[in-house]
């Protein structure tokens, strides 16, 4: 039985408006190669950088979302290795005064978060439009300088599971933060997972680094594959090497690049071009006070308040601007009903404005739909005054129109049929034209009343109340 310690390192690009050292646009993805550069990004003699303040700033905000401990002062130091896609021949990095220490996140603990610049990328295929001069390997500089938060944590993931867990919840943090997009498939976060087993608790193995993990379900394979090629290993009398690997999310499997560098093959040294960063003039106790509700507090505070359940309030914590509609459309239907119906409301919003969206290919913002609308719909099925089947067909009115689903109903003529006397002669019509159904009811058989019901719905094309259809067919059926 062995023994797995893994610890992960996260790379994230912050959003901010310049890159770390210089005052070129922060846009790695524009299309055109090269065009965000300047001498300073590209290492030109003489070229002085400057450190982006925002970017700190983001660094800072990061760590005490975290409960770690930010540094008053810290510095930048040089790290030392050849690479075609890093122009200086160094990178710009924090190495023993990291600005961010400590602190933890799901019962992990942090090691640290440290700033950096991000190195320039390799193409091996060029972008449409780009004609290529014989087979080589390009290199596009808009990346070169991106501003770069790297976290570090202690050796305690137990599990694949755990990895994925904790780069989830961190994403949700720097959204919730709005210090980094986050999006893995876009290269705004990157993970690298530490990876070693022995038999015995307590001891490490040799360790492991796999690199270009860039999915959630890559995070999880690659752990769980490269766990797996050691302890085969192992078990063949085979030696561990120190090494970085790859993931290859084709083949699905880690592939040797190179041997593992220590700290002391970087050479680091302290940058002389930048002076310490000195933030004891900052308010830290201000800037922690700004925060954000962050995504934890969300899920409690929704579950306390509006009676969702753990998967409920998750589903409405990992999105922002969902969890956002959703309170300010509760809101707006706690001062319609004396008994807001929160469930109802979630339901709603989970499942039919959803799926319009996704149907549509909408945003939130694209649908037209207000929260107060939104409300307005809920609490008229809530009261009988709309069934569900004319709610979903209201509510893409709603995302046409942009207006009032009470309006809407006006203007088509929408209503629905509650009175008794109204359904009666429908009831029976129905009745007599399904005997099987009848039949099936009257040996028990549940599902033939949820049929007659269906029957009496397309009937009056959605505008029967169903609880009434309900209560008729049960009566006169007995």
């Amino acid at each position: 039985m062995y023994i797995p310690t893994i610890g992960l390192e996260i790379h994230m690009i912050a959003k901010t408006r310049t890159k770390m050292f210089c005052a070129c646009p922060n846009n790695f993805e524009e299309g055109k190669p090269n065009a965000n550069t300047c001498p300073i990004c590209l290492a030109h003699p003489g070229s002085l950088p400057v450190v982006n303040e925002e970017a700190i700033r983001a660094a800072v905000r990061l760590g005490l979302a975290l409960g770690s401990t930010v540094a008053l002062r810290s510095h930048f130091d040089r790290k030392s290795y050849f690479y075609p896609d890093l122009p200086k021949g160094y990178q710009i990095s924090q190495y023993d005064h990291p600005i961010v220490i400590g602190g933890s996140l799901n019962g992990i603990r942090i090691t640290r978060v440290h700033l950096e610049e991000d190195a320039a990328r390799s193409l091996h295929e060029l972008p449409a439009g780009e004609k290529a001069k014989g087979e080589a390997t390009y290199i596009d500089y808009n990346r070169a300088g991106v501003p770069l938060l790297e976290l570090v944590t202690e050796p305690d993931v137990k599990n694949a599971e755990e990895a994925v867990a904790f780069a989830k919840e961190l994403q949700l943090i720097l959204r919730y933060l709005g210090i980094s997009d986050a999006d893995m498939e876009k290269g705004h976060m990157r993970v690298e997972a530490n990876i070693s087993i022995s038999k015995e608790a307590g001891k490490y193995g040799t360790k492991v680094e796999v690199k270009n993990i860039n999915s959630f379900r890559a995070v999880h394979d690659a752990i769980e594959f490269e766990l797996k090629r050691q302890e085969e290993a192992l078990e063949k009398g085979e030696k561990i090497k120190q090494e970085t690997r790859g993931w290859n999310d084709v083949k699905k499997i880690t592939e040797s690049q190179r041997s593992k560098e220590s700290a002391h093959d970087y050479r680091y040294f302290p940058d002389p071009d930048l002076p310490p960063i000195d933030l004891s003039h900052w308010d830290i106790e201000r800037l922690k006070g700004e925060l954000p509700e962050l995504p934890e507090a969300k899920r409690q505070r929704l579950v306390a308040s509006f009676g969702m359940n753990a998967a409920q309030a998750e589903n409405l914590a990992e999105d922002i601007k969902l969890a956002q509609f959703f309170e300010e459309a509760a809101s707006e239907l706690a001062e319609r009903d004396a008994e807001p119906n929160y469930q109802t409301l979630y339901n709603y919003l989970a499942s039919d404005l959803r799926g319009l969206m996704n149907t549509k290919g909408l945003t939130l913002h694209g649908t037209n739909i207000s929260p107060e609308h939104f409300a307005h719909l809920v609490s008229l099925v809530s009261s009988g005054k709309l069934s569900s089947r004319l709610a979903k067909d209201l509510l893409a009115k709603m995302s046409e129109k942009g207006e009032d689903p009470e309006t809407l109903m006006k203007e088509s003529g929408v209503r629905v049929i509650g009175s008794a006397d109204e359904l009666s002669g429908i009831v029976d019509e129905i009745i007599a034209k399904n005997p099987k159904a009848v039949e099936d009811y009257k040996k028990g058989k549940g599902n033939a009343l949820q049929f007659l019901v269906g029957q009496g719905m397309a009937k009056t094309r959605g505008q029967a109340s169903p609880d009434m259809l309900r209560e008729l067919f049960s009566k006169k059926l007995l």
